[in-house]
């Protein structure tokens, strides 16, 4: 068999693998991707598309496996962009953070903002269910004066507490939550943004578009 006909084969299995791999996205966007993987190998290769050449170029592509999760995670935060959805932007900062140490604070960080936005609305929302027992209170503490507790009121407050705001809860509750949540999801954009322009996949991108 010739060496042409090996490389062929090779690079055939290869955009096999990756096809693969790319499950979960629509048949037309896999296509797509596989035929421009097809064209960068060509276009690295020389014209006698020799077995070392093409060995080269796979190797310059890594593992379809990582080639593929690189195209996943680039839908993933082109989608969460787009639709600035919390759900996607959350998982779109978990897969990020699934290959960055740095990055699993700016999920942590994510997951509390919205966490806390969400108790904050939730304790508003609930005030007039549960008007003696949500709210923002202090509760007695051992080695304190007091501490702060939000409260969405399913259960009863510890003798002694005190609510901080009342009924005024509500419209700060409303404010504060939606507050952190616009800000949360700011936030999350904006790293997604960052993580986007040092991926590997916009190295690749930019190689390809380079060798145009």
């Amino acid at each position: 068999m010739a060496d042409t006909e090996i490389a062929q084969r090779k690079i055939k299995k290869y955009l096999q693998d990756v096809a693969a791999a790319l499950r979960g996205l629509p048949a037309e966007q896999v296509r797509d991707i596989v035929e421009e993987l097809r064209s960068h190998i060509v276009e690295k290769t020389n014209e006698d598309m020799t077995l070392a050449d093409v060995d080269s170029v796979l190797a310059g592509l890594g593992s379809p496996q990582d080639l593929a999760s690189m195209y996943l995670a680039d839908d993933l935060q082109t989608r969460a962009l787009v639709s600035r959805s919390p759900v996607l932007v959350l998982r779109s900062l978990f897969r990020w953070a699934s290959l960055s140490f740095a990055s699993f604070f700016v999920l942590l960080g994510s997951v509390v903002g919205y966490f806390m936005a969400a108790s904050f609305v939730g304790c508003a929302l609930l005030k007039p269910i549960h008007p003696h027992t949500a709210g923002l209170w202090t509760i007695p503490d051992a080695t304190e004066p007091y501490s702060y507790s939000l409260r969405l009121g399913f259960d009863s407050v510890p003798p002694g507490s005190t609510d901080v705001l009342g009924w005024w809860i509500v419209p700060i509750g409303l404010a504060v939550g939606f507050g952190l949540f616009f800000l949360t999801a700011r936030f999350g954009l904006w790293s997604i943004r960052r993580f986007r322009r040092a991926s590997p996949m916009a190295v690749y991108q930019k190689q390809v578009r380079d060798s145009r």
